[in-house]
């Protein structure tokens, strides 16, 4: 049981006990409410005294690319520099162990930020999957598929035949699913996109893409198809509400109907898109149209942070002045698209993302001792504008906690760090960078 905390349900009814407890019972949520209503004759083995944390689901990242931590501050202000550093670095340095002890590090820093489930688009995902496991954390692990050679198969779209073994040896995983992962419809085939679709309906697991990501992509299949990108998704059949839409930027009128009408969701990075100017995508409109959307960090290379509440600033402060609308999305909207919103992304709306008798006991406390976080007259206020990721206090996944006072319970930060460093070390990762930001 946790008792006297400030507890945000993100249910259907938005309740919320300003004085509440949470009592669960092995991986699930078996009751919530109000101190005054704590059943007496309820017997727990353990209790832990929230003193006014507020409490709520676990935050869930619709997008992200974890294997990539070893890029995280490269070339950061210079154009192109998935060229210039990243596509060369990557053909060179990374391999089973880098993208391992990548993930390890990725997954302890969301779970110090309240992410408690991730949806991932790298290469040697099986490694990846493994780090998720081992630090029980829960996840979508996708490989992904491109028309080029990479560094995990020997040749172009290689990853479609990686997923075909990939996908079944995580069926049944009760936190970890494996999936596909098309880079973007311009980087493969109608026929992998159409088989990567069919991969995802035979395993019943969401799939990913970058879509309607790039100013050269919406030229390409203007000149080439008079179309959208999304447009041309619908003509060769592989629009469905198993596909998780990363970035959806430049939208015209007719794609978000499309996005409506096959219930395509949307993972939303205003970080990164913002960032590497490309523009703020029209969530407002998403929403009023009813298409599902969750936010995303991207990888750490283009997004830097692997944390929601960066993104839920980021997302306030970009929209009311791309709409110029201070009223524009109220802190609690933007809770919700953090938590619930996500948790529908990722079709797992009936485990997570909101705390609920009979969920998955996924939920975390951010603490209300700290400066930053006095006075709070609006709990999602408070959350969206003034919190940040280290008033994460404490944090559980499955029932399991994860964080305990601000530090990870099973593991050590310092040594994950060590271990991603030699990794780095012994692939040559920094010698090479840092020659390469010499050639610039």
């Amino acid at each position: 049981m946790i008792k006297n905390a400030w507890i945000l349900t993100m249910n259907e009814k938005m309740e919320q006990f300003p004085k509440g407890f949470i009592i669960t019972n092995d991986e699930k949520v078996v009751d919530v409410g109000a101190m005054d209503s704590l059943p007496s004759d309820i017997a727990y083995d353990k209790c832990i005294d929230a003193k006014g944390a507020i409490l709520l689901p676990g935050m869930v990242n619709t997008h992200t690319h974890i294997g990539m931590i070893p890029f995280r501050s490269l070339g950061d202000d210079y154009p192109d520099r998935l060229r210039r550093f990243l596509f060369p670095l990557e053909n060179e340095c990374m391999n089973e162990r880098l993208a391992y002890t990548s993930a390890k590090y990725a997954i302890a820093e969301m779970q110090l930020a309240g992410v408690t489930t991730f949806f991932d688009m790298y290469y040697f995902e099986q490694q990846l999957a493994e780090a998720a496991e081992e630090m029980h954390s829960r996840g979508i692990l996708a490989e992904t598929v491109i028309d080029t050679v990479t560094v995990d198969v020997p040749e172009p779209m290689g990853g479609l035949l990686y997923a075909q073994g990939f996908l079944p040896k995580w069926q049944g995983n009760r936190r970890i699913q494996a999936s596909v992962a098309p880079h973007a419809p311009y980087s493969n085939t109608i026929e992998v996109l159409q088989q990567a679709d069919a991969l995802s309906r035979k395993y019943d697991v969401p799939w990913m893409m970058h879509v309607s990501e790039m100013d050269f992509e919406m030229e390409k299949y203007r000149k080439e198809h008079n179309q959208t990108p999304i447009e041309f998704l619908e003509e060769i059949g592989v629009l469905s509400p198993r596909l998780v839409a990363a970035h959806c930027i430049h939208l015209s009128d007719h794609d978000i109907e499309l996005l409506k009408k096959y219930d395509v969701k949307v993972a939303h990075c205003i970080g990164a898109n913002t960032k590497s100017a490309k523009g703020v995508a029209r969530v407002r409109d998403l929403l009023a149209a009813g298409v599902t959307v969750g936010l995303g960090t991207d990888g750490p290379s283009s997004g830097n942070t692997l944390d929601l509440f960066s993104q839920m600033r980021l997302f306030a402060n970009f929209h009311k002045t791309f709409l110029k609308d201070r009223s524009a999305f109220p802190a609690e909207e933007i809770v919700k698209l953090a938590t619930i919103g996500g948790a529908n992304v990722l079709g797992m709306e009936k485990q997570i993302g909101s705390i609920e008798a009979g969920k998955q006991a996924d939920f975390i406390l951010v603490e209300t001792i700290s400066v930053n976080m006095f006075p709070i007259f609006d709990p999602y206020s408070a959350l969206v504008y003034s919190a940040n990721a280290g008033n994460v206090r404490d944090v559980f996944i499955a029932g399991k906690q994860v964080v305990a006072g601000k530090k990870l319970v099973d593991y050590d930060e310092i040594q994950l760090r060590a271990e991603l460093a030699e990794a780095m070390e012994q692939c040559g990762f920094i010698t090479k960078a840092l020659k390469a930001m010499e050639k610039q």
